[in-house]
């Protein structure tokens, strides 16, 4: 097969690579998307959903959350499909071994106040909140989409104007001396002026098998799906527990030296006891996170499921006894809890837009940001993300 010429390939098809090809379509560049999956299989089939529009703690953050949120309110109408968006109260869960003040106290600098619950509001606002094993709870005004419906819009905007969708898997990245001129799969090369990288959990080792260093990380985060037909219950809140176990784990990981190993678990798994029904009634309820440095580790499902469920016993017992399928994704994370968005200054022609930890307030305002800058707009949040950020420190 012949090689097409573009002036961007986007690889990877989930949020982070449909929505940054939309928008450089719109742009008016002449864009190519390779997806490997023609049903999605990676973080955003499995995502939340929650748009954490409270959570900024400073000015490049609250801005982003702002537009974010902004962003969403508008994308079922932009893109022409319903993305499914609703207002969603979310519920942080206060461990009865915790300080509700004190726990409280860590989201003081977000850019929404927290409101603090005790036990009898937190039983109105969800009654499935088992309180016996809760101290109360923070709660935030929150918001939500369904990542497939989300995703489905930016593909479906991206065809519309003329971009280009080819499910083919990406073997290795095209080196010209110092220059990203393409990638190539099995059977075909695809060419263009400028090739981004937006496979999320699988970037790392993409850039490895090239030789390219980046520090960019990832977990493999195992949650337990709910099908509709299984269950009647009525989720009435997103609920997380507010001491989220899994950002301390990246934040003791994220460190090169430790992932020179290609086949480690850095730390212990964690748990994260939550759950999120979405509009058609499934429930994901989890979440397990493992730093496993081979992206193709195996892992035990049924001792997982058996630890999501035990964790998830506690806090919500009516859904953990639901009948449920285990599910297992890749989510990239960096050093800092941002992602890395822009040029890779060591290889011309190669970008990264991956690690997002927040995807679904992030991904709108910054891929919108990320085509302004490369049609020629100067961009300060864009250049506070660069993925060679980490050098100068």
């Amino acid at each position: 097969m012949s090689a097409l010429k573009y002036d961007w390939l986007v690889v990877g098809g989930g949020l982070t690579g449909s929505a940054l090809a939309y928008e450089l379509q719109k742009t008016g560049f002449k864009v190519v998307l390779l997806e490997r999956h023609m049903f999605p299989q990676g973080a955003t089939r499995f995502s939340y959903g929650g748009i954490p529009f409270w959570s900024g703690t400073t000015p490049l953050t609250q801005q982003l959350c702002q537009e974010g949120i902004e962003l969403h309110r508008c994308l079922s109408a932009e893109l022409e499909h319903d993305t499914e968006f609703r207002e969603l109260p979310l519920l942080l869960t206060i461990s009865c071994s915790d300080d509700p003040v004190a726990i409280a106290g860590l989201y003081a600098n977000c850019a929404v106040q927290p409101m603090l619950l005790g036990v009898d509001a937190v039983r109105q606002m969800e009654p499935l909140i088992n309180t016996s094993y809760i101290n109360g709870a923070v709660h935030f005004a929150h918001a939500h989409v369904n990542p497939l419906a989300l995703l489905s819009g930016y593909l479906q905007g991206f065809q519309t104007r003329g971009g280009t969708v080819v499910y083919d898997t990406v073997a290795k990245l095209r080196l010209e001396r110092r220059r990203v001129v393409g990638v190539a799969s099995v059977t075909a090369e695809y060419v263009a002026e400028h090739v981004v990288l937006c496979a999320g959990g699988w970037t790392r080792a993409m850039l490895k098998e090239t030789g390219i260093a980046c520090p960019i990380y990832f977990t493999h985060a195992e949650l337990l799906e709910i099908d509709p037909q299984a269950h009647n219950l009525n989720l009435q809140c997103m609920v997380m527990p507010a001491a989220t176990k899994r950002y301390q784990l990246e934040a003791d990981t994220a460190n090169d030296l430790l992932w020179d190993s290609s086949d480690q678990e850095l730390t212990l798994p964690s748990v994260d006891a939550g759950a999120v029904q979405l509009r058609d009634g499934t429930i994901r309820l989890g979440q397990l996170s493992r730093v496993l440095t081979n992206p193709h580790a195996g892992v035990d499902a049924t001792q997982s499921e058996k630890l999501i469920r035990s964790e998830a016993m506690r806090i919500l017992p009516a859904i953990a006894a639901l009948r449920a399928v285990w599910h297992r994704c890749l989510v990239a994370y960096s050093h800092d809890g941002l992602p890395l968005v822009g040029k890779v200054s060591q290889y011309s022609g190669l970008h990264i837009f991956s690690g997002f930890t927040s995807p679904m307030v992030y991904v709108p305002p910054l891929a919108r940001r990320f085509a302004q800058h490369a049609s020629g707009n100067q961009d300060e949040i864009v250049a506070q993300l660069l993925p060679d950020r980490y050098r100068s420190v």
